[in-house]
């Protein structure tokens, strides 16, 4: 079985593409402040998800790149290292994917993007999607992504929020104390319910900041049918009614019973740095647990300057 690794990337500190993406923003970021460019910021961390997939997922044959007319400045060091590993490292621009659909070009939203991942050209059947701060930190072999040349699946069923009780009554206790029900920001779980009512499963599974498996020929049978593939990336932002490649992909797996379910995530997530001793602690209880594979670093730039150096040389040391 042929397995391919595929990464979506920006470099948010590319005064070219800070200028590009303002020219298409009504309310425009201001790129000096951390706060304002956080989803864009990078601190090199793409570099470790090449380097750990490298080191730690043998077994694959490519990993493509995908970005914006960029290219990252170790990049002839990393294609090195992979061939060495008898692993192609390649980039693919966002022209390629979007062939027939330049007009949505150019395009700063993920949900975008990743709907056109399976149209990289020579891509194999078998393929896994990782956001460039997800790492492999331990071994894995091609069953901790497939079996049986279906995928794995990692997460857990929830009920859509319309059909949560308990939420709708408090906030119908809310609009009874004339308190407004606050717009939640258009996220993550949004885009996985979208998704599954897509494929109409009764509940949604909620998955995690987890490597995604992904069969090619899945995506293209659904959307020869179709015209999602069009609606879901004429958006150069996001927006509320788009659905996610990752959640369609495995909802539509399950309806057809094809796919193999692990609830064990195998993943420590890190989304808060504000403690030094917990950030400690996680990494240390991930090195004890071989069970873990996965390790998630979400705006890591938001830590301390010694946070930040302690993590690095923790990484450093596991894919040396």
């Amino acid at each position: 079985m042929e397995i391919d690794a595929v990464i979506t990337w920006v470099n948010g500190n590319d005064i070219k593409w800070q200028k590009k993406i303002n020219f298409y923003l009504e309310s425009k970021i201001d790129f000096s402040l951390k706060k304002k460019s956080l989803r864009y910021n990078s601190i090199g961390e793409l570099d470790i998800a090449i380097k750990s997939i490298i080191k730690y997922a043998g077994f694959v044959r490519n990993i493509f790149l995908v970005t914006d007319d960029q290219i990252p400045k170790s990049f002839k060091s990393l294609k090195e290292l992979a061939r060495l590993n008898n692993i192609n490292l390649e980039i693919i621009d966002h022209k390629v994917i979007f062939k027939g659909y330049e007009n949505n070009l150019p395009c700063f939203n993920s949900c975008s993007i990743g709907t056109m991942l399976f149209r990289i050209p020579k891509l194999a059947e078998h393929f896994i999607v990782f956001n460039d701060d997800t790492f492999l930190m331990r071994e894995t072999n091609p069953n901790d992504f497939f079996v049986d040349n279906c995928p794995i699946i990692r997460g857990s069923w929830r009920e859509f929020d319309e059909n949560r009780t308990l939420r709708e009554l408090f906030h119908r206790l809310l609009s009874w104390l004339g308190k407004s029900k606050q717009k939640n920001q258009v996220g993550f779980k949004t885009f996985q319910q979208n998704s599954a009512k897509l494929v109409k499963t009764k509940k949604y599974l909620r998955r995690f900041h987890t490597p995604v498996s992904i069969r090619k020929s899945t995506l293209e049978n659904f959307f020869k049918d179709n015209n999602l593939l069009e609606k879901n990336t004429i958006y150069r932002f996001r927006d509320e009614k788009q659905f996610i490649i990752s959640s369609l992909s495995e909802h539509l797996e399950i309806i057809n019973n094809s796919y193999h379910y692990k609830n064990n995530t195998q993943l420590t997530y890190f989304r808060s740095y504000k403690s030094h001793k917990i950030v400690k602690i996680k990494l240390y209880f991930f090195e004890i647990n071989r069970k873990k594979l996965f390790m998630t670093f979400q705006s890591l730039e938001i830590a301390k300057t010694k946070i930040i150096q302690d993590i690095f040389n923790w990484v450093s040391k596991r894919i040396s």
